[in-house]
């Protein structure tokens, strides 16, 4: 829509008003320049080991504070990973987050699954359908178990929750449920293609005059 995508989820966070600092952890200096251009700070750059498609969310995160820890204005007590690839993320949202963690150790993005997970299939390699969970064959979908997903947009935590879990995915962790309607997860062609229809569809929240 004529922006790069990571102009929305800053856009998002400045909106948000429950951030004191929002900065954007990179390797590549023309993401950071683009970052830089809508408000974000580059404190420092990413290590090119925690760049590749096999890094971690929670390595980044733990990446970004040792390297803010080392600053003189410290750690922060909490923080907030979201993510580039968000671009329909909105300002409530992440302040609803952000208000979550007076009670939990996190607070994660979350969508329900359009169909029941307990009736899925595979393709098995000779090309045939087999069901994973074949006790559930003649169950009614709407007997089954109402189940969710990672929305993929962000996820609060409190740092010393950071520091301690593996992950934000945990009994400790609040949803934050969003509509399926306004969540895709950019992976593939195909995301991106769904993700330039709902764009297109009026999806994305306007940019406010000072970010333009």
């Amino acid at each position: 829509m004529g922006r790069p995508m990571i102009h929305w989820a800053i856009r998002a966070a400045r909106a948000a008003g429950c951030f004191e600092r929002i900065i954007v952890s990179t390797d590549d200096e023309e993401i950071a320049a683009q970052a830089r251009s809508v408000g974000a700070e580059i404190p420092f750059m990413r290590p090119g080991a925690l760049s590749d498609d096999h890094a971690t969310t929670a390595q980044v995160v733990h990446h970004a504070l040792e390297q803010l820890a080392a600053a003189p204005s410290g750690a922060p007590d909490r923080l907030c990973t979201l993510y580039a690839t968000a671009p329909f993320v909105r300002a409530e949202d992440l302040a609803r987050g952000a208000e979550l963690l007076e009670t939990h150790d996190f607070a994660v993005s979350v969508t329900r699954y359009a169909f029941p997970v307990q009736r899925a299939l595979r393709i098995t390699p000779e090309g045939s359908l087999d069901m994973i969970a074949p006790e559930h064959l003649l169950t009614r979908s709407q007997d089954l178990e109402e189940t969710w997903h990672d929305a993929g947009q962000f996820y609060w935590g409190r740092t010393s929750a950071w520091r301690s879990s593996p992950s934000p995915l945990c009994a400790r962790s609040a949803p934050i449920e969003l509509p399926r309607w306004r969540v895709v997860d950019i992976d593939t062609e195909e995301d991106w293609a769904l993700a330039e229809a709902m764009a297109r569809g009026g999806l994305l929240e306007p940019v406010p005059s000072a970010s333009r």
